[in-house]
């Protein structure tokens, strides 16, 4: 990998991009740390760093958004309203027939790419009035009023217009995928404030310390190799193309595969999951001031973060979301029917109705494998963070999840694969050697 990025570094094209991309970034780190007016930031970042946040929805959008949701700046929203926004329309789609002929058209991807838009800002409106109702409810907004409320949910609507422009800035002039960069600045951004977390709570001399830390590194090391091997294992199903004749010339022939990949709905169970299951939590929220030892009291309980009941509804919710999300993305009829076309064929399977079952039937014990590779790597936090309360440490909101870890370890691959296509592309010797 480091290999791979210093062989780029050297190319002058590939150079500029990369610096390009650290420019826009560098601009949109300094929008995450512009106050957003009426808000005391500094009271909203203390409770950001409780355990009550840390057992409701708003864990999510601090995945997300990073140090930026806590302090509620100009871009705290983030990229979550554009994510929100694609997820929606890419459901709609499948759903709706008039999207589904606009996907076909040759310029269709543009307009769907621009209805994504204005769904970004419907949405951005939404969510902004809940963060100021939810920051409000609590105190944290200086002044509240309707006019403190307009300016928050104005400048935090514009925020997310600013973000959705430096993403196009990096997909069009840049390197990678906008939103995916922002999306790993933000986790990694997060970091140290989770650090300076952790050892504010250690009352352990200095020696415990270092070997709480030497383990943490190794288990992190650990389970990163392991979320790579996983991300970057596939099921490759042999594909023969049948020879023909046109003109003088002999086509077809060659022998390939079709890959599949192991985890291929990414994160998105995940998050679709995590949101769900934190819902009871996040209700709570809505009412802190409950007495202890009622029905409700106990339901928050028993349905809280952390709990045993929690962690068994978020890992059946993933396995059911991976089948649910690879169901609306992949068509294995229309994978059996390109390959008919094309002259393709499985060896032992005949082209059509056979070929598609065959396809659909190796998704099916590949997607139940990628399913509790998520839910292990989801529930594993959850452990940790059960462990670490034994002894009196809390991460609260600022923990270092299974969605973080995916992103970080996704984005990283992704981008190391495009340098290495780009690096091949132009033939460089010190790559290719």
């Amino acid at each position: 990998m480091f290999k791979t990025f210093a062989s780029a570094w050297k190319l002058p094209d590939i150079r500029k991009k990369i610096m390009y991309t650290l420019i826009v970034l560098l601009i949109y780190r300094v929008g995450c740390i512009v106050p957003v007016p009426f808000i005391n930031s500094a009271a909203l970042s203390e409770w950001f760093s409780s355990a009550e946040v840390g057992t409701s929805v708003l864990q999510y959008f601090y995945t997300i958004a990073g140090d930026s949701f806590s302090k509620a700046t100009l871009f705290a929203l983030s990229v979550s309203p554009y994510i929100t926004a694609s997820i929606v329309i890419q459901l709609l789609t499948i759903a709706i027939p008039a999207l589904e002929r606009i996907s076909k058209e040759e310029d269709g991807k543009e307009k769907l790419e621009k209805i994504t838009k204005y769904v970004t800002v419907a949405l951005s409106l939404i969510m902004s009035y809940g963060y100021y109702a939810t920051i409000n409810a609590r105190g944290f907004v200086e002044n509240p009023g309707f006019f403190s409320c307009i300016v928050i949910m104005a400048c935090q609507c514009a925020g997310a217009a600013i973000i959705m422009w430096l993403a196009e800035l990096i997909n069009e002039n840049g390197f990678g995928q906008g939103v995916s960069m922002i999306l790993f600045v933000n986790i990694v951004s997060a970091l140290p404030t989770m650090a300076t977390a952790f050892v504010g709570q250690l009352s352990l001399n200095v020696w415990l310390t270092i070997i709480a830390f030497a383990a943490i590194i190794i288990f992190a090391v650990a389970i990163i190799v392991f979320v790579v091997f996983m991300t970057n294992s596939e099921r490759r199903i042999p594909v023969q193309y049948a020879k023909r004749v046109v003109g003088r010339k002999m086509y077809g022939g060659q022998s390939t595969f079709l890959p599949i990949k192991l985890n291929m709905s990414g994160v998105m169970p995940i998050i679709f999951a995590s949101t769900i299951a934190s819902l009871p939590a996040t209700l709570q929220l809505f009412f802190p001031n409950l007495k202890e030892g009622s029905f409700w009291a106990g339901f928050f309980n028993i349905f809280g973060y952390g709990s045993w009941l929690y962690a068994i509804v978020l890992f059946v919710l993933i396995v059911a979301f991976s089948y649910f999300y690879l169901a609306i993305t992949f068509n294995p009829v229309e994978v059996a029917n390109n390959l008919k076309k094309n002259g393709g064929f499985i060896p032992g399977y005949r082209p059509g109705k056979p070929t598609s079952d065959f396809i659909a039937n190796s998704l099916k014990k590949i997607t139940l494998i990628g399913g509790f590779f998520l839910g292990i790597i989801a529930i594993v936090p959850l452990i940790i963070n059960a462990v670490t309360r034994i002894f009196g440490i809390s991460f609260g909101a600022l923990s270092f999840g299974g969605t973080s870890l995916l992103i970080v370890v996704s984005v990283v691959l992704e981008t190391v694969r495009d340098l290495e296509a780009q690096i091949t592309m132009r033939h460089y010797k010190g790559f290719l050697e």
